[in-house]
């Protein structure tokens, strides 16, 4: 099968198996999986316009809402975080958008962007992995009070209402919540912030920002991931509906450049993507949050160190 804006061919149930597998693995660490179809498209499929940005965000708008539906209904969402999340990212995902077509149009440059983000967002994860302070923090409590000691999680409060999150608290300046027994308090101000800067990396990368923003949410935050994952999902969806709609307005401005997703293959990378999704959600709570930390922090760390070594080789 033929994509004309992608350019490539390609069987037509590639693009929803390779979404399902990658989104099953990342969905449970709060990331859809668009930073690493990002690269599977880049080197494998040879979609190397700026157009593979905005169909990753396309990816996004169509795979995230089964993850986020089951998150919702484990009672696992934490929705104020997820609308202060989104309204700082929003006006950074248009920014890099911006910045993408006019200073990251050149496919070896952009794979250097691609893999400087990864190698970050993957330090950051094996560093909280191994960093000591991490055991005696309160979302490790509540990750361990979250799993059964036997090592299945998902268990270990039973049916009882702790096992989901409560708002406690939220205005212009603070946001809390309370999640198996523990309370977790965030600066609404500091999070804005935060949350523009990853905005724009999201909006030049294509990704809405997840990738950034789930291990930020757990490392600088201290949230623990059963509770994040689903926040930084529906942020991702929010801002990716906005980046797909800016890259489609910023088309008809740049004639010589693909900038406008390819709609085919965005949807059959999505429709895989929403299956894997569910599923991760679902299968959460079996696995140790450990567990989903070191399976996000390889899959990113091996395409980062590729991309980094590629152009200096």
């Amino acid at each position: 099968m033929y994509f004309p804006v992608a350019g490539i061919e390609i069987s037509p149930w590639i693009p929803p198996l390779v979404a399902f597998v990658i989104s099953l693995l990342t969905s449970m660490g709060g990331v859809s999986g668009a930073f690493l179809l990002l690269p599977f498209q880049v080197s494998i499929l040879g979609f190397q316009s700026p157009a593979v940005s905005a169909t990753n965000h396309l990816f996004n708008m169509v795979a995230i809402p089964g993850g986020v539906w089951r998150y919702s209904r484990e009672g696992r969402m934490v929705w104020p975080l997820t609308w202060v999340i989104a309204i700082g990212t929003l006006p950074g995902v248009f920014l890099g958008a911006i910045a993408r077509v006019n200073f990251l149009a050149d496919p070896d440059d952009f794979k250097v962007f691609v893999g400087l983000v990864l190698f970050y967002l993957g330090g950051r994860l094996m560093w909280d992995l191994l960093r000591p302070a991490r055991a005696g923090s309160a979302s490790a409590a509540a990750e361990k009070r979250f799993e059964q000691p036997s090592g299945n999680a998902g268990q270990g409060v039973g049916p009882d209402k702790l096992a989901r999150v409560t708002v406690t608290e939220f205005n212009a300046t603070r946001l809390a919540y309370e999640f198996c027994g523990q309370r977790f308090v965030l600066s609404t101000p500091r999070l804005v912030l935060l949350s523009l800067v990853v905005g724009i990396v999201g909006g030049i990368y294509g990704i809405g920002g997840d990738a950034i923003m789930a291990p930020f949410l757990i490392s600088f935050f201290g949230l623990p991931v059963y509770t994040a994952a689903g926040a930084a999902l529906m942020a991702t969806f929010v801002t990716s509906v906005a980046g797909v709609a800016f890259y489609q307005a910023l088309a008809p401005f740049y004639p010589g450049l693909a900038v406008g997703p390819d709609w085919i293959l965005g949807l059959l990378f999505g429709l895989g993507g929403m299956a894997g999704m569910y599923c991760g959600a679902m299968l959460q709570k079996h696995v140790p949050a450990r567990t989903i930390k070191l399976i996000l922090a390889a899959a990113i760390l091996v395409p980062a160190i590729g991309y980094i070594r590629k152009p200096f080789r």
